[in-house]
């Protein structure tokens, strides 16, 4: 998208002068196609390396346009969000030393931001999802400030006609909703490109889509999305759900979404991609259109294309079709959109590896794959894929059934060996990368696996679910420094340099969000046991829509106890007749000393949190006692570890 100028505010004459450009462009590339106007003959890849700026309490930083002021190097460039970067990789011939070369200038371009980043603050963090993002941080302030992404944010609310619903279940499960396309910054990945060629596209195209579910299962490294975890690879959901278009008469119609997985193999030519998107998805930015394409060929030049590439780029196949020129020269590639960021440089490279040289020797052992495996078992296995990692169950040709480790290890890492072979990459460089793949998948530590068992093994050092996606996020960071791939990485365990008290700056990140409710018609009877069972002191009141209406309080019960419990005509007493109406509440984002003043000043015991005037949580002074006693705790152990150093040093003197 970053090549295009893009209408703010498109008319009417405008988009349809638009939707004339792509299909005049479609048309071109069709004829381009029948006359043999694009490069054969050549296999290029290359990849995007998608990158999160943390700060240096490991939250998103907001400072990408000033890095990339810093940097000055054309390879890097926006996204959505301003805590987010992308880095273009240069294409290279599929042979050699190729996945080395890779490896060397995604490192070099991380060290280029990282360098950039600093005195700002700031750091580079390489992950499928942020750990340490909150809902908070997806407000269009952290929007990119460019056309394209104001004119994308307006363009998918304007056809969805409402906010979006999130809805996502694993171990745990989060259902919320959203007023603008930030969720999608919330994903970042590393998307590796395989350029072929018109005739064997399809075949390539098909191949890729069957390949991607063993290699995500593999590759996975996006278990945790607001300290809830869901799936092995939570992107694949979140970016689906985070962007998706559809009014509520096109979902009732099941109409397919704009990331998708596709509905069925492609039979004759990559035009039957485009041929859907343009059918299927109406245009969601536009631009002034190029010259004619076909006055561009008749001067035997080679025409960008740029209406169809503009409105493929808003397309998100996890498999997509893309038309490049270089040089001068046209050429189609497939980009695969599945593979996340992290855990290491070198975890990626190993993940781009096995993935190209499947590509390579994959026509050759299974030919046209669509006769082996169904297009359905092909779709369930990569949701199989994201929401089980390893641990998924696939259906493989001509109806095997087998766990995806297997598959992996039996079948599918020495064919990606046997295609690098014939693809004359280096030996070594193949046994390297390929080996790492195999290590983690032996060991079953992909990145997702590791970062679920450190986070459980922090709960047992840290209450706060934002304390430990900040010990968990810092781990990352520092495991991501030294290079060594995930599969050898020991899990985290909480620094004595750890600063507990960034992890109790704002009443969400410690608020209680495990409610126990009530409702104004409920029973006092109900409200007493309830607080009895829980042993809880405060109970919220909410309406059916979630509303926060009232709060009951033990004293509230106690003075109850001094009337009697019935009303004069001798009924139960309700709720309503007793909790304290539009009780004092505050937002997630109010800073604690805020709070703690707020309870002070009127002598009140707990403070209900409602965000876009929904009920989310609870913080009560009991919150309070413990977030104090972690601090201070903190602190002496500090104070302890510095009397030690200062006894040490007078000894030794």
């Amino acid at each position: 998208m970053g090549e295009h100028n893009v209408e703010q505010e498109p008319g009417g004459k405008q988009s349809q002068a638009f939707m004339k450009a792509m299909l005049e462009d479609l048309r071109a590339l069709e004829f381009m196609i029948e006359t043999d106007r694009l490069e054969t003959g050549v296999t290029r890849i290359g990849a995007e390396q998608e990158m999160f700026l943390v700060d240096r309490n490991m939250r998103p930083a907001p400072i990408s346009l000033q890095v990339l002021d810093g940097a000055n190097d054309s390879r890097l460039t926006t996204e959505i969000a301003r805590f987010n970067l992308e880095a273009n990789l240069n294409p290279l011939l599929l042979s050699g030393r190729c996945f080395h070369q890779m490896e060397q200038e995604v490192n070099e371009l991380v060290s280029l931001v990282r360098k950039s980043a600093e005195p700002l603050g700031g750091d580079v963090l390489l992950s499928g999802i942020l750990p340490t993002l909150r809902k908070s941080d997806l407000t269009l302030e952290n929007l990119t400030p460019l056309p394209r992404y104001q004119q994308l944010n307006r363009g998918v609310i304007g056809l969805r006609g409402g906010p979006f619903s999130i809805h996502i279940k694993g171990l745990d499960e989060i259902q919320l909703t959203h007023d603008n396309v930030m969720m999608e910054s919330c994903n970042t990945s590393f998307q590796v490109h395989f350029q072929t060629n018109a005739a064997e596209f399809p075949i390539h195209y098909n191949l890729a889509q069957a390949i991607t579910a063993p290699v995500l299962a593999a590759a996975v490294n996006s278990p945790l999305l607001f300290g809830r975890r869901l799936w092995q690879e939570t992107r694949v959901a979140l970016f689906q759900h985070g962007i998706d278009s559809r009014s509520r008469n096109q979902q009732a119609r099941s109409q397919p979404t704009r990331v998708g997985f596709g509905d069925k193999w492609i039979e004759n030519s990559v035009v039957e991609l485009f041929h859907d998107q343009i059918s299927r998805f109406r245009p969601i930015m536009i631009t002034q259109p190029d010259e004619d394409p076909f006055q561009v060929l008749a001067r035997g030049e080679t025409p960008f294309l740029s209406a169809l590439r503009l409105h493929n780029g808003t397309v998100w196949r996890w498999n997509r079709a893309c038309y490049g020129v270089a040089d001068g020269i046209a050429h189609l590639r497939i980009e695969n959109r599945a593979l996340p960021s992290g855990p290491t440089v070198l975890d990626e490279i190993a993940n781009a590896a096995f993935f190209v040289g499947l590509m390579v020797a994959g026509p050759g052992e299974y030919g046209e794959i669509s006769k082996y495996l169904s297009f359905d078992d092909a779709k369930s296995n990569f949701f199989a894929a994201a929401r089980y990692g390893l641990d998924a169950q696939f259906k493989w040709l001509e109806g095997q059934s087998l766990s995806a480790a297997s598959l992996i290890l039996e079948q599918l890492l020495p064919l990606a060996r046997t295609g690098l072979k014939q693809a004359n990459v280096e030996s070594n460089d193949i046994d390297k990368y390929l080996g790492v793949v195999e290590e983690r998948v032996r060991s079953g530590q992909t990145g997702s696996q590791w970062m679920l068992k450190s986070f459980n093994a922090l709960n047992d050092i840290h209450e706060s679910n934002d304390a430990r996606a900040r010990v968990l996020t810092s781990t990352i960071l520092a495991r991501q420094k030294e290079g060594k791939p995930v599969h050898a990485w020991k899990l985290a365990e909480k620094s004595e340099l750890d600063d507990w008290s960034q992890s109790y700056q704002t009443v969400g990140q410690f608020m209680a969000t495990d409610l126990f409710t009530l409702r104004p018609d409920d029973l006092v009877d109900l409200a007493a046991s309830l607080m009895n069972w829980r042993h809880i002191r405060h109970v919220p009141v909410e309406d059916e829509d979630g509303h926060l209406v009232g709060l009951v309080t033990h004293r509230g019960l106690l003075r109850l106890l001094t009337r009697g419990s019935t009303a004069p005509d001798g009924t139960s007493m309700t709720v309503r007749e007793i909790m304290k109406e539009n009780p004092t509440s505050v937002s997630s984002t109010t800073p604690t000393l805020e709070a703690i003043e707020i309870m002070r000043q009127s002598r009140i015991g707990c403070l209900p949190v409602v965000d876009d005037n929904q009920l989310v949580g609870i913080v009560t002074s009991y919150d309070f006692l413990t977030a104090t006693a972690s601090l201070f705790k903190q602190h002496l152990a500090v104070l302890d570890t510095s009397s030690d150093e200062t006894e040490a040093q007078a000894a030794s003197a």
